[in-house]
């Protein structure tokens, strides 16, 4: 888990345990941005809401398929992280997908500037073109 604000973390698919060690450290809300079988093996989406529940958290799923952000999955995120009662760990297969979300609403509410987005991606190990891209593409 990368954390990026004081609510926000991220990750790739988490591990019972990830979940688990996720709770322990106050997380209230799991955000899935995966597409329901993205790949074999992956937890489906009822088994993450089961896990996710069972451990007392929120469970939202806001799947995006890789390089097909869209404005109203960028305004979903930033609704469930804003409506959290607590810090979230969103999560999709690498951690990318959840950060470029994030960063692409926070650019768009004049947060973050657009400027930032390649030492934010760099602080955390994500590469960010694809947000920069969006960006540019959609605003």
């Amino acid at each position: 888990m990368k954390q990026i604000t004081d609510t926000l973390w991220i990750s790739g698919q988490p591990t019972d345990a990830e979940l688990a060690a996720a709770r322990a450290a106050g997380v209230t809300r799991i955000i899935n941005n995966r597409p329901e079988g993205e790949e074999p093996g992956q937890p489906t989406v009822a088994e993450a809401a089961a896990r996710a529940g069972q451990l007392g958290m929120e469970f939202v799923h806001i799947p995006v398929v890789p390089g097909q952000i869209t404005r109203k999955a960028v305004e979903n995120f930033q609704a469930a992280v804003a409506g959290a009662d607590g810090p979230v760990l969103a999560h999709c297969k690498s951690g990318a997908r959840s950060l470029s979300l994030w960063a692409i609403g926070e650019v768009l509410s004049g947060r973050l500037d657009a400027a930032g987005l390649d030492e934010l991606g760099a602080r955390h190990g994500i590469n960010l073109a694809g947000a920069k891209a969006w960006l540019t593409d959609n605003c």
